[in-house]
């Protein structure tokens, strides 16, 4: 399980075939008069693709990544690409906590870059350096430089793999963990199934499952299901061909780049909180980062196993490690219950509803995250 250093390198002859096809975009008319109603914009799109083949500079944006250091290891037999960033140490501190952040989709390890310095290095953002974490930040198995699994892509297995990451090859003894998302998903399995490793559970995006069978949804539970059910109808499109027809979309989108950037930013949108203005919540430099990442590897497809495989995630037990949730403010978790995440999380000891900060809070509102994450995590850094 050697772990190697890694750095992101785009080769020339990417980037020229890249524009190339870029210049030679095509576009479509807009199905609807009100603007992004039937998805991206073509206006939009037309403005991002010609800035991606004129304007975006691809090697600072490489340089940028590369400042954080990057690791590629064997884990069960698989390689797994991870961030890395220790903690700032300060003479007289206790030792830092290690936090493994996971990301979901249509995203990317780059979700997590602007609140792990906060977190590596509070001191050099007005906190306390007692606060500070080991932060490592994995990207999902067939997301960008990670394999797929060799079986099933479950969260429960991501959440295995994390644990034999964080324990066996990078040596520690006991972390917390952090996500929202397929990552939250991730993360409620670590807790499950490692408790005396897992120091604290932490999601945003509420992806607690559970069981109604013994005890039938309370009047609130059953009226926010039934909201939740009501938005899957206009936005669950992209789900349903990725569950059934994974290899369909994705050989569009393996052979066109502005259909790859199209596919992710109407999710970028859509989930983020930023009131219909993509550009609140992600700068077309960020945007085409993640996009390039993901056109260099050939990975949209592969980033789809985890819902062509989503039928065999089974239902999350109880957890019983101390528990937070900080709600993203989207949609899809408006006026979520509290009595839904007790039903998973035996013992919650951080609910917050800061109402801002989307469905990627961790890009979204960094200092919102550090500051929950180190507030949760504080009274957990000790054993005990």
């Amino acid at each position: 399980m050697a772990v190697k250093p890694f750095q992101i390198t785009v080769s020339d002859d990417i980037l020229t075939d890249l524009r190339a096809r870029l210049a030679r975009t095509l576009y479509t008319t807009a199905s609807d008069s009100a603007y992004w109603a039937a998805g991206v914009d073509p206006g939009y799109l037309r403005e991002l693709v010609t800035y991606w083949a004129d304007g975006f500079d691809w090697h600072a944006a490489e340089a940028a990544l590369n400042a954080f250091p990057h690791y590629v290891a064997d884990v069960d037999g698989r390689r797994v690409h991870f961030v890395h960033v220790r903690a700032e140490r300060v003479e007289g501190a206790p030792e830092p906590l290690p936090l493994v952040l996971t990301h979901g989709w249509p995203s990317s390890f780059v979700e997590m870059l602007r609140v792990t310095r906060l977190l590596a290095d509070p001191a050099a953002h007005g906190g306390d350096p007692a606060d500070a974490f080991d932060v490592v930040v994995p990207s999902l198995p067939g997301f960008l430089f990670s394999d797929l699994p060799r079986d099933l892509f479950t969260r429960r297995g991501v959440a295995r793999t994390w644990h034999t990451l964080m324990t066996e090859t990078l040596g520690y003894r006991r972390f917390g963990a952090f996500g929202g998302d397929i990552g939250g998903g991730v993360t409620q399995w670590l807790g499950a199934l490692h408790p005396g490793e897992v120091a604290g559970v932490h999601i945003t995006s509420a992806v607690v499952t559970s069981n109604f069978g013994e005890n039938p949804a309370t009047p609130e539970e059953r009226t926010f299901l039934d909201a939740l059910d009501a938005y899957d109808v206009t936005d669950q499109g992209y789900s349903e061909i990725m569950c059934t027809r994974p290899d369909t979309i994705a050989a569009a989108l393996m052979d066109s780049p502005a259909g790859l950037v199209a596919w992710i930013v109407d999710k970028y949108r859509d989930w983020s909180d930023c009131d219909g203005d993509l550009e609140k919540s992600w700068d077309k430099d960020t945007i085409l980062t993640v996009a390039t990442l993901y056109w260099a590897t050939g990975t949209i497809g592969s980033s789809f196993r985890q819902y062509y495989d989503y039928a065999n995630n089974r239902p999350v037990p109880t957890i019983g490690v101390p528990a937070a949730v900080t709600l993203s403010h989207e949609p899809a978790f408006a006026n979520f219950p509290r009595s839904l995440a007790e039903r998973i999380f035996a013992d919650l000891r951080h609910w917050s509803v800061p109402r801002r900060g989307g469905h990627f809070m961790a890009h979204e509102e960094p200092e919102q995250v550090a500051r929950e994450l180190r507030e949760f995590f504080r009274p957990l850094r000790s054993a005990g």
